[in-house]
């Protein structure tokens, strides 16, 4: 199993960026508001010429396939181009596809939220295909910004997998535990304080095992394995509400009758899972 967004397709060809150079009669466009991009029937991209591109802030995304493809923001994507959040459709686009509407979609996020200089608090204004931002007051560059999020799957001397389920979340659904990842701090160590801070079960050994960019707005969601060193949960209640170990005959079971709602094929939480797992997991949240 795959998991969305999982590997760059394009090429960035970050040296057409300056001065326009990108910008050609041919290049395909994808139209993105916030989060959403339009479809094709509510899953494949719609892809749009540059003559038929609505007024907005530009961002090249690359090359592939010698065919450049650009982006352009607006506020909302027209109702007529059946407009899909990305995070929801993401399973059923082309890895191509992807890979080039999530580097859209994570630029786009961050210039939402970045419009005025962080120095001097002046409106700045979009560069090098959008790709950066310029204060024309004091002359001070700002780059579109990524915070590293680490998301882990522990498991015990018994080889049971620790879930936790979320207050917001219904009673049922359960997915690994994840993080922020603080200034200063290493990536192990962030998943072995993230682990005792919600459920109180110190980590040991600590693994990679691959990387998810997750532009809801701007996360990398850095995936690992961890062992743990003891077995006691008590659970934070304020980002935690519940948790627990499960044996893979637990998660084969209770998701095969609706018990257990894991995260969806889009998540890299859902991948981890399936790593350790082995074998079939029923349904999804």
């Amino acid at each position: 199993m795959d998991f969305a967004f999982d590997h760059a397709q394009h090429d960035r060809a970050g040296h057409l960026r300056k001065n326009d150079a990108w910008r050609t009669p041919d290049v395909k466009v994808l139209v993105i508001g916030g989060e959403h991009v339009p479809t094709v029937d509510g899953s494949g991209l719609r892809w749009i010429s540059i003559d038929e591109a609505p007024e907005g802030e530009w961002i090249f995304l690359g090359i592939k396939d010698d065919v450049r493809y650009a982006a352009v923001m607006v506020d909302r994507v027209p109702d007529e181009f059946e407009p899909a959040s990305l995070r929801m459709i993401g399973p059923t686009v082309a890895p191509d596809e992807a890979s080039l509407a999530v580097h859209a979609v994570g630029i786009a996020r961050w210039h939402q939220t970045h419009r005025f200089c962080a120095r001097c608090g002046a409106a700045s204004e979009v560069a090098e295909a959008g790709h950066v931002r310029v204060c024309p007051v004091c002359g001070a560059h700002h780059f579109p910004r990524t915070d590293p999020a680490v998301i882990m799957l522990i498991t015990d001397d018994q080889d049971r997998a620790l879930l936790g389920r979320q207050p917001v979340w219904p009673e049922g659904r359960f997915s690994t535990l994840a993080g922020f990842v603080e200034p200063g701090e290493t990536l192990g160590d962030a998943v072995r304080r993230e682990v005792m801070e919600e459920v109180g079960v110190e980590v040991g050994d600590v693994t990679y095992a691959a990387s998810q960019p997750w532009p809801f707005p701007s996360s990398l969601m850095l995936g690992f394995f961890g062992r743990a060193l003891s077995h006691e949960i008590r659970v934070d209640e304020n980002e935690i509400a519940e948790a627990r170990w499960f044996t893979r005959e637990d998660v084969t079971e209770m998701t095969a009758s609706s018990e257990l709602l894991l995260p969806p094929n889009v998540s890299i939480s859902r991948w981890l899972l399936q790593q350790w797992h082995g074998g079939t997991i029923h349904g999804k949240w």
